[in-house]
């Protein structure tokens, strides 16, 4: 890791704290170069004063909102552990009665459930999580240094006991691997029985772009050896069926969405994007506090 001073933290909503990160998810778009990273995805970039910038931040506003971190890199790296950055932002979020909600693949976001219940007590708190696939052992491959599915199961369950809402990102689903009617029946069964209140999906598929399509054709050779029945690769079939498209849709796509919508209406779990995304940004009207001048 290395340190650097920032500039600015929140754009205009949402902040990344670290920049980079240790998951190793093949698929992570955040490797692509259009982002621009001139440092290793891996030597992660440590805003070291992102608290302080919140704080200025914040102090400027006069209307309370959401603050997002994590659309970018995950604020539950193992460095946070150490470093408690996002934990001191969220207490700073907490002191000046703005909202939180954060997007993670790590169960190290259960330590910093005091601090989120009681911005929910105030405001609003929402914890998203990816869920890939139900099976552990897949999980292992495609995201290989986090926590697996199980462990992020109960990390749903826990936040749900303690009253916060939580939503799953159902991204990506990797072709040919883990995009199975089984496998979305499994996700769904464990959001519903974790309270999941959305569900946020784009489709059935993945983007591949300059910078993070290599890493993942290196990890389908490295994770998916064998061939199939034509006695071409994993990689050599994605190659053949996908060539360079940015979009990397499911071929049964369009009838595993309708799938996962019926699941979900059977489920009463909220699914969409757009209309997700408006929930949790918007900001308690019945906030008990009164707007403050900073």
């Amino acid at each position: 890791m290395h340190f650097v001073n920032a500039k600015t933290i929140l754009t205009p909503h949402s902040m990344n704290i670290y920049r980079g990160c240790s998951h190793g998810c093949i698929y992570c778009d955040s490797r692509s170069k259009c982002y621009q990273f001139t440092h290793d995805f891996e030597d992660i970039e440590v805003k070291q004063n992102a608290p302080e910038l919140l704080e200025a931040a914040l102090k400027k506003k006069r209307k309370r909102c959401m603050i997002g971190t994590g659309s970018m890199c995950d604020p539950y790296i193992p460095l946070e552990k150490e470093l408690q950055l996002t934990r001191r932002c969220l207490e700073i979020i907490d002191h000046y009665n703005f909202g939180a909600t954060l997007i993670t693949k790590s169960d190290l976001v259960l330590r910093d459930l005091d601090i989120l219940t009681h911005i929910n007590q105030k405001t609003k708190a929402v914890v998203q999580m990816t869920l890939t696939t139900a099976d552990d052992t897949l999980c292992k491959k495609i995201e290989p240094n986090v926590c697996p599915t199980s462990r992020r199961f109960e990390v749903l369950q826990a936040f749900h006991k303690a009253g916060i809402p939580t939503v799953v990102w159902f991204s990506p689903f990797l072709p040919f691997i883990n995009d199975t009617k089984e496998n979305i029946e499994g996700i769904v069964d464990l959001c519903a029985r974790a309270g999941v209140h959305a569900i946020i999906c784009f489709g059935i598929g993945l983007t591949l772009r300059e910078g993070n399509r290599e890493y993942f054709y290196a990890a389908l050779d490295r994770n998916f050896p064998s061939l199939s029945a034509d006695q071409i690769s994993l990689k050599q079939r994605y190659i053949k069926t996908f060539g360079y498209n940015y979009m990397v849709n499911s071929p049964n796509s369009h009838a595993l969405m309708s799938y996962l919508s019926q699941l979900c209406k059977r489920n009463n779990i909220m699914l969409g994007t757009d209309s997700v995304f408006k929930w949790i940004e918007e900001f308690p009207d019945n906030d008990p506090l009164q707007p403050e001048l900073f």
